[in-house]
């Protein structure tokens, strides 16, 4: 999975506030598969992302449409794959033409 880039990607919150959002139990489901993995605080309490959450939320999509949370999970790692490869290829493709300007696209 990418890693957050922005500092509001990495901002971190308490499982109380995230509960409310997305529920315990699921968050511990999708972290059980893997697919999230929380900071803990001192006191042991997880604590999500705000790109944890967004993962977390695209998961929920999935299951609430009848996904197996499993499947659901790959899903979401392959999607996040497919981006990244995207992003690599038109980087690339960037330096590609840059280092020759005059080749056709």
């Amino acid at each position: 999975m990418r890693q957050p880039t922005s500092l509001s990607e990495q901002t971190h919150l308490s499982g109380t506030t995230v509960r409310r959002v997305r529920g315990a139990s699921f968050l511990r489901a999708i972290g059980d598969a893997r697919l999230i993995t929380p900071l803990r605080s001192p006191g042991g309490h997880r604590r999500y992302s705000r790109y944890q959450l967004r993962i977390a939320a695209r998961a929920r999509e999935l299951v609430d449409q009848g996904t197996p949370i499993e499947a659901a999970c790959r899903i979401i790692i392959l999607e996040d794959q497919l981006e990244e490869a995207q992003r690599i290829n038109a980087e690339h493709r960037r330096a590609a033409k840059s280092a020759n300007p005059t080749a056709a696209a």
